[in-house]
């Protein structure tokens, strides 16, 4: 699609303002409804059962006695999907369920719908099963060598190297340039290896949905979910349906930041309510959430960078190793893309294996696969300062990627914001201020791609003038606000004239997926040019009235105009007289748009970290945060500057305390926000937010998405900045008060 017009001067009214969140009152009064709200008449309870083992084939599963207890109406397991649909997307279903094999602790192997929670919990203990314990691997290096426990036999790729075990599924390559004359050129050469331990989104809302399937094949599925057009795709195929016949709903959702892309319990709930003729409800505890849902890939990454005595960047090469639990997944991909994607290079490399684990299956967590490779490739750049005596925000600033750069990853820049959010932090004074004893300053870029995908709006004028929109995307950023402010700019109307709903599946066109930082950027565009759509017929409208030519009319202000003197002495029509005689003049107004959106914008930003690390107990305090991010046009610049801060915060947990910590057994030490400890207020310092605005051409406004960026920087910039207050280099995250106090002991 060709990037619609786009004027850096033009003078917004709505767009950059900050008005009050359309779902306030709801959420804080109670009114809104999350996933586990949800009740309907007759409705069942449904609980799950679910290995205790990280690797087992199952000998036998009896669910006679389950089936037998009062109150209990179904009980499915694999066998009940494959009589369902044998031909459905197996990987999808197997994670969902188990079937010959459990392959990691939490994994489900049945479930039970009962008229209670307490009598379904009793039918899971009447379940019987017999085990085989298998072999398990839960590292990610352990999992590549020759002679590891299979994982899952027969997911690896052609293109896999040799050399490794079954559990290498994919590999992927990236770059340009040769590297051995690089290397040749350099003054300094550090190559260190890295480790980064998989981390939870931390969503506060578990998974939760309500399933009403009929014996005629319709069905209705409420869920809390970021794209509940995937979780119609998904359903209806793993249950033989024509999509048509699945409406889908997603609730308000309580958090998600990449946790909610795919279906764990749904199929199950459907399953449950077609066998038991009955509504079923199922909700994750939290325990669940931790053992059973994604959370991201934990990495093992091997750097190489050579450098000048000038600071010249000259060669760098990046092995990245992702694990993503007992299923097949891309996100090495993007890890390896991301990594050097920040700097001009004359010669580089990445490489990627992803690598399967008796694990949960990954989900994204903001900018899936990017953290784990930039901290790597951030921490040699700020070694190699230290080594050469340099200035770790110059030699970005020299080695910045800029518009005509060749990235590492194949695409060529276009207007890009790197260099000013380098510059910008190079004048704030953060980056000058004073450190005491024990206290150290870290750095980091960051970068993401930005997605725009399939979006369909549709956006009606109502008789007294004000506008609904309804799209397709849940909000799980403040999309209702921006998308509601962008058809408030472009029709010239007060922002509080529009309200954006998000409609069910059967109500709209295709929606890809709230992920990807795409929803301000595509539905924004979508919305525009729906809004586009919807002044044409408006100008059409006041053209009948005064009696002239379409083309004689603009529109100006929320108001239709004559085009020229030629066209007429007309008063100004505004929206609410031509939506008021729109009976009169042909009928409801409204405009739609469907694109598959291109042009999306890549994003950078700079965070500025000050940390002091006490040197008896190895806990690290953050003194000061601050974040330099390229929104290409903040909408609402208060939700920027949440998802940065946002960003920022999930950052600092994860590169400090957040962790999967796995015992001999092979099962998860620490499911529960009690031993999985995430940052609260009091451990955080105010982040500010610096907004950088560098228009993106591919949007009528500049948008460029936010929301993944700012999680990206916070490793490096963490690791940085505790390697500089203890004086020693830390290779691994989290660097948790245990790990600090070791590094510090055994070099002191």
């Amino acid at each position: 699609m060709a990037p619609l017009e786009h004027s850096p001067e033009r003078k917004f009214k709505v767009i950059g303002q900050r008005p009050l969140r359309p779902d306030g009152i709801d959420k804080v009064t109670g009114r809104a409804q999350y996933g586990a709200d949800l009740y309907v008449t007759n409705m069942l309870f449904a609980k799950v059962l679910r290995s205790t083992h990280p690797h087992a084939r199952i000998k036998s599963l009896n669910i006679t006695a389950a089936e037998s207890l009062p109150g209990v109406k179904a009980v499915v397991t694999s066998s009940d999907f494959n009589k369902i649909n044998p031909d459905g997307p197996k990987d999808v279903l197997e994670n969902c369920i188990a079937y010959d094999k459990v392959l990691y602790d939490g994994h489900a192997i049945a479930a039970v719908a009962a008229i209670s929670n307490s009598i379904a919990i009793k039918a899971l203990k009447l379940i019987k099963v017999e085990y085989e314990p298998l072999p398990f691997v839960i590292d990610v290096d352990e999992a590549m060598k020759e002679g590891a426990p299979i994982v899952n036999k027969g997911k690896g790729l052609e293109n896999v190297p040799k050399g490794f075990s079954e559990n290498v599924t994919s590999y992927y390559e990236f770059g340009h340039g040769d590297l051995n004359e690089g290397f040749s050129k350099a003054d300094k050469i550090i190559e260190r290896n890295f480790k980064t331990a998989a981390a939870h989104q931390g969503y506060i809302e578990p998974h939760a949905c309500l399933a009403q399937m009929s014996s005629d094949g319709k069905a209705d599925l409420w869920c809390c979910t970021q794209g509940h057009y995937l979780v119609r795709e998904l359903c209806a195929s793993i249950m033989g349906m024509e999509t048509s016949q699945l409406k889908v709903t997603a609730s308000e959702i309580g958090g998600g930041f990449g946790g909610k892309t795919t279906v764990f319990i749904e199929p199950i709930a459907l399953a449950l309510s077609l066998k038991s003729g009955r509504p079923v409800k199922l909700v994750m505890t939290r325990e669940e959430v931790f053992k059973a849902s994604g959370p991201t890939v934990s990495s093992s990454s091997d750097i190489k960078i050579g450098m000048k005595s000038d600071g010249t960047i000259t060669a760098a090469h990046a092995k990245l190793r992702y694990q993503g639990g007992a299923f097949h997944n891309g996100t090495v991909e993007m890890g390896a893309q991301s990594a050097f994607a920040c700097y001009d290079l004359k010669a580089v490399k990445s490489e990627g294996w992803n690598v399967l684990t008796n694990r949960p299956l990954q989900a994204a967590y903001r900018a899936p696969g990017a953290p784990q490779s930039i901290y790597a490739v951030e921490s040699v750049i700020d070694e190699l300062c230290q080594e050469l005596n340099l200035d770790p925000l110059e030699i970005r600033i020299k080695n910045a990627a800029k518009k005509g750069t060749l990235s590492s990853y194949g695409p060529t820049f276009n207007d890009i914001g790197l260099l000013a959010t380098l510059e910008a932090a190079k004048k704030h004074p953060h980056y000058s201020a004073p450190l005491g004893e024990n206290q150290g300053r870290g750095l980091s870029c960051g970068f993401w791609f930005n997605f725009g995908g399939n979006t369909c709006v549709s956006l009606n004028v109502n008789f007294d003038g004000t506008v609904s929109v309804t799209e397709g995307n849940p909000d799980i950023g403040g999309s209702r606000a921006s998308i509601s402010q962008m058809a408030a700019e472009e029709i010239g109307i007060p922002f509080e004239k529009v309200r954006t709903i998000i409609a069910d599946t059967n109500s709209l066109g295709h929606n890809e997926v709230t992920d990807g930082s795409r929803v301000t950027f595509a539905v924004g565009l979508a919305t525009i040019k729906a809004a586009r759509g919807a002044i044409k017929e408006m100008c059409k409208r006041a053209a009948k009235i005064w009696g002239i030519d379409e083309d004689a009319v603009r529109w100006e202000d929320g108001c239709a105009v004559p085009a020229g003197p030629n066209a007429g002495d007309h008063e100004p029509l505004p929206i609410e007289k031509i939506a008021a005689m729109s009976s009169q003049t042909g009928g409801p107004i409204a405009g739609h748009h469907e694109v598959n959106a291109e042009g999306a914008g890549v994003s950078f930003g700079v965070h500025l970290v000050d940390v002091e690390v006490d040197p008896e107990t190895g806990l690290t305090k953050v003194l000061r945060y601050t974040v330099f991010q390229d929104a290409g046009k903040a909408i609402h610049p208060s939700y920027v500057e949440g998802q940065m801060q946002g960003g920022a915060a999930q950052g600092i947990g994860w590169a400090l305390n957040e962790e999967y910590i796995y015992g001999e057994d092979g099962r998860l030490q620490n499911p529960g926000f009690l031993d999985y400890r995430i940052p609260v207020a009091s451990d955080l310092p105010m982040i500010e937010p610096v907004i950088l605005e560098i228009p993106n051409p591919g949007h009528p406004y500049g948008v460029r998405g936010v929301g993944e960026t700012s999680i990206v920087p916070p490793l490096a910039a963490i690791g940085n900045a505790v390697s500089r207050a203890i004086k020693l280099r830390m290779f691994e995250i989290p660097m948790s008060p245990p790990k600090v106090l070791k590094t510090i002991k055994n070099n002191g």
